[in-house]
C-alpha cells in the first residue's frame, strides 16, 4: 500500500471515531467550554469539644421529677461518673459507726463535665450514694475492707428554685433497699442529712474526700 493510501485510511478512521464520540454526548471541546469553574472549598470548621467549653445542664429540672414532684430514679446510675467509695467500718469506730457501709458515690456525667469546666455544681446536679456492705476482709493481695452487697440508694439534688428553703438548694432523697429500689425517691429531712453535710468543705459536698472531684476542681481553677 502506498503512503498516500495509508494516510487516507488513517484519516478516515479518525473521522469515524469523532462521529462515535459525538453520539455519547458533547464533544470534548464543548464539555470544556460549558463546564462551570470548581466551587471554592470552605475551610473546615474548628474542632470544638466538651473539653473546650462548658456544656449545658444535663436535663431540664422538670425531667428529674414526676408530675407530683417525686424524684425519678435514674435507670443507669452505674454508668455515671464514679467519684469514690469512702468507708467508716465498725472495726475502726468502736463497733458503732454511723454508716459502716461503703459509700459508692456517682455524679451525673453532664454535671461532672460542667463542674470540670467551672468548678461549681449547677442547678440540676444529681449525686447518688449507694451503700454497699463490707464483705470479705482478706484477699490474695492482703487484708483490708472489700465490698459486699448493695444495701440502699440515696440522692442529693441541687435546685435553688424548687428547694429555695434548703441550705444551698440541696434536697435529699432515698430510693429504699436493694435490690428492689423504688422508682421514685422519698424525701428525707434535710436537717438530718446536714448534720454531716454542713461540715463539707464545698457547697455541702465532700469534694475533699474524692480525688476525682479534687482533680476536676484543680483543672477548673487553672482554666
Amino acid at each position: 500500500m502506498k503512503m498516500t493510501a495509508v494516510r487516507d485510511c488513517v484519516a478516515g478512521l479518525l473521522a469515524g471515531a469523532a462521529v462515535v464520540l459525538s453520539g455519547c454526548g458533547a464533544a470534548p471541546d464543548e464539555v470544556e467550554q460549558s463546564a462551570e469553574p470548581p466551587a471554592e472549598v470552605a475551610d473546615p470548621p474548628e474542632d470544638v469539644s466538651l473539653d473546650d467549653q462548658p456544656v449545658g445542664l444535663p436535663v431540664e429540672n422538670s425531667e428529674l421529677f414526676d408530675a407530683v414532684g417525686n424524684l425519678l430514679r435514674p435507670k443507669d446510675h452505674h454508668e455515671w461518673v464514679f467519684v469514690g467509695a469512702p468507708v467508716t467500718p465498725n472495726d475502726m469506730n468502736d463497733g458503732k459507726a454511723a454508716f459502716p457501709e461503703f459509700h459508692n458515690v456517682y455524679i451525673n456525667p453532664a454535671n461532672f463535665a460542667w463542674y470540670k469546666q467551672t468548678g461549681e455544681f449547677p442547678n440540676g446536679t444529681v449525686i447518688l450514694k449507694e451503700l454497699v456492705s463490707v464483705g470479705s476482709k482478706s484477699m490474695a493481695s492482703g487484708n483490708g475492707y472489700f465490698q459486699g452487697d448493695f444495701v440502699s440508694l440515696e440522692a442529693m439534688v441541687k435546685d435553688t428554685g424548687r428547694f429555695s428553703e434548703e441550705p444551698g438548694g440541696w434536697a435529699f432523697f432515698r430510693f429504699g433497699e436493694a435490690p428492689d429500689y423504688a422508682a421514685t425517691g422519698a424525701r428525707m429531712k434535710t436537717a438530718d442529712c446536714n448534720v454531716c453535710h454542713a461540715s463539707a468543705g464545698e457547697d455541702y459536698v465532700f469534694t475533699s474526700t474524692y480525688p476525682v472531684l479534687r482533680a476536676a476542681k484543680k483543672r477548673a481553677n487553672k482554666e
